[in-house]
């Protein structure tokens, strides 16, 4: 059992510095991975806007029922599960890179706008949101596979621990935020968070990249 243990720790070992090899002889990947961290930072702390304080937000701004609320929560969370679905075959058809670039960045303008809407047009609005936002979740994990193809199993369980982590990290600190001023004061700063979209534009072509060597095969 000790050596078997042994020869687990040697293989980690090896699988971590083979990783450090890769971001090494590709430095494009570590900064692609950068800006995919700093892209679902937007896009978790959002989610987490509306999937903790979304009720709090329409009973304090509309002084909507307790049940209204979940409604439009549920319709929320509804659109956000069908964005997931669509977003992988969108992206297999257009490209990873610009579902990612367009369903971050584009859903700024609802995401500017859901502060200053009244009851119904919130509703629609957290819909649309949830559906545009949540479309970049496979096309990110898709992504980074192909960022490190070799390593897809680690990239992977580095993705989706992101995503659980940026989604509690954001709760309690727009918790906190709300505390010290209101829940609608935090819609209103989160309204700018999809601007982070623009670095997107700064992902690498992954199959362009590729052929040229610049990204691992």
């Amino acid at each position: 059992m000790i050596d078997l243990a042994a020869v687990g720790g040697v293989d980690r070992r090896v699988e971590t510095r083979g990783a450090c090899n890769v971001l090494g002889e590709h430095p494009q990947v570590g900064g692609a991975l950068g800006i995919l961290t700093a892209l679902m930072l937007s896009k978790y702390f959002y989610t987490a806007s509306i999937s903790t304080f979304y009720i709090f937000y329409l009973m304090q701004k509309f002084g909507a029922s307790e049940k209204l609320g979940q409604i439009c929560l549920f319709v929320f969370l509804g659109a956000l599960a069908v964005g997931t679905l669509i977003g992988g075959p969108i992206g297999d058809r257009i490209g990873r890179k610009k579902v990612i670039w367009g369903s971050i960045l584009g859903v700024l303008p609802f995401t500017l706008a859901l502060p200053y809407a009244d009851l119904p047009m919130t509703i629609a609005l957290s819909a649309v949101i949830g559906l545009i936002l949540a479309s970049a979740f496979s096309a990110i994990i898709v992504y980074a596979q192909e960022l490190m193809p070799d390593r897809i199993g680690m990239i992977s369980g580095l993705i989706f621990g992101l995503s659980f982590g940026m989604g509690g990290l954001g709760a309690a600190v727009l918790g906190v935020v709300a505390d010290w001023t209101s829940v609608i004061f935090v819609y209103k700063i989160c309204a700018f968070l999809p601007l982070l979209g623009v670095l997107a534009a700064f992902l690498p072509d992954t199959d362009r990249e590729q052929k040229k060597g610049i990204l691992p095969r």
